[in-house]
């Protein structure tokens, strides 16, 4: 019915890509977070691995702990862990990142009570996106703290909030600047080799010279890197398919869908697909604002997407019930489906609904 088919293929060129970016002395972090993108997280992990990936990330505790559990020997960071969640993660040999001084106490005194030490730890700095992160002033006060016997430092990191911007871009180059600076500072405090890294998928493509110690790839090894200049450069490694349940016939005036959301200005073949908001196609791709691929050929989705069905119009298709239909992949790039939806490809990926089913293609 619906399929979403994961080639590791292309996981493997796109990860080659991305190496031959990059210095050899310079690590790649794998991000790995939000399903692999909502592929197949252990599956992309124990391919990643098998590569050579240095490091893997998630976004919390419960994703790393899946992939323990999964066999994956690789250190596993974990970007924005949570209070209650901390001695989950030290249990299974997780590396936290600490952001706010009330999680770096908090991984103190679990290491002091219970001997968790030292614990492997990264410090996160917001430069300018203004999401997560200890503020550059007070940098001293905290690389100072993680030099304690409770820990053992790996990493000292910040984020891009525009690294897909055209150059110059004045955002990126004050983050630049102050990332420059609380490195300099840091390295006057450390006391033995500490990893620094800024630069995300764009970034990568976008700023190699500030590649530092380390760099971090999400989207990139999944086929998309915010430009069709580097996106012509990786492969997609996901396409989400599906099967024509049903074609109707349509009279001219009728209606299609909830709310009376497409009225046909001619007789017309409407056929329906199982897969809707439950499954990652949202509302905001109705009425026509998207199209599938079907034989070849190009076909709208009209009226209102359902939570189980979409209803496409294939007047001038020649289709049958039961033909495959792409909603992205290769013939229709995830990036520009996300794109004629008013979203990016991100969203599109990552809210692949988990009733779908992986197929693994080596």
């Amino acid at each position: 019915m619906n399929k979403l088919h994961i080639y590791l293929s292309h996981l493997e060129h796109n990860f080659t890509v991305l190496k031959g970016l990059i210095k050899p002395s310079t690590s790649l972090i794998g991000v790995v977070k939000a399903s692999a993108y909502g592929t197949d997280a252990v599956s992309i992990a124990l391919c990643l691995e098998a590569l050579g990936i240095d490091r893997l990330a998630v976004a919390y505790t419960a994703e790393g702990v899946a992939l323990k559990k999964a066999g994956i020997k690789c250190p596993i960071m974990v970007f924005y862990p949570q209070h209650e969640s901390l001695e989950t993660l030290l249990e299974y040999n997780l590396e936290p990142v600490a952001y706010s001084v009330r999680i770096l106490n908090k991984l103190q005194s679990l290491a002091v009570d219970n001997t968790l030490k030292p614990i492997p730890l990264h410090l996160k700095f917001n430069t300018g996106l203004n999401r997560l992160g200890f503020a550059p002033s007070i940098v001293e006060e905290i690389v100072s703290k993680s030099q304690s016997d409770y820990f053992n430092l790996i990493s000292i990191y910040s984020h891009l909030a525009a690294s897909e911007e055209q150059r110059p871009s004045q955002i990126c180059e004050t983050q630049i600047e102050k990332f420059l600076e609380l490195k300099r500072k840091s390295k006057k405090i450390v006391s033995k080799t500490v990893a620094f890294h800024l630069l995300n998928s764009s970034g990568i493509f976008n700023y190699s010279e500030h590649q530092h110690d380390a760099v971090r790839s999400g989207i990139a090894l999944y086929g998309f890197a915010n430009h069709p200049e580097w996106d012509a450069m990786l492969k997609p490694v996901s396409q989400l398919t599906s099967t024509i349940l049903q074609i109707v016939s349509v009279k001219k005036g009728e209606t299609v869908g909830y709310n009376s959301g497409w009225v046909a200005q001619h007789d017309a073949q409407i056929a329906t697909l199982p897969l809707g908001h439950a499954d990652g196609i949202s509302r905001q791709f109705g009425l026509g604002k998207i199209q599938v691929s079907i034989n070849g050929k190009k076909a709208s989705i009209v009226g209102n997407v359902c939570m189980d069905m979409c209803m496409i119009d294939v007047t001038k298709i020649d289709c049958h019930e039961g033909d495959e239909v792409e909603l992205f992949g290769f013939k229709n790039s995830a990036e520009k489906v996300a794109k004629s939806g008013d979203t990016i490809s991100y969203e599109l990926l990552s809210n692949v609904g988990q009733r779908v089913e992986r197929i693994i293609h080596r």
